[in-house]
């Protein structure tokens, strides 16, 4: 799935669920090493894990932040 970002620097976010398990994420812009270290951290957990833990944190001064994005992208897939 490709998921556009809103609110962040980052510009969309790119992932497969198999079995209600988070694989192959990335982010297209951002701040590389950040967006890198959550792929890699997320990889592997459950949609619903993920979720619970990145839903609401915000970035700075921002509402969102590339991880709460990711939780909405997860949120947006559920509801298909």
């Amino acid at each position: 799935m490709i998921y556009k970002t809103s609110g962040v620097c980052s510009q969309e976010i790119h992932f497969d669920i198999e079995n209600n398990i988070l694989k192959n994420v990335s982010f297209v812009g951002g701040c590389s090493g950040n967006t890198q270290g959550i792929a890699k951290l997320v990889e592997g957990m459950s949609v619903d894990e993920v979720i619970n833990r990145l839903d609401g944190l915000k970035c700075g001064y921002r509402p969102t932040s590339c991880p709460d994005q990711l939780a909405k992208a997860l949120r947006a897939y559920q509801q298909k």
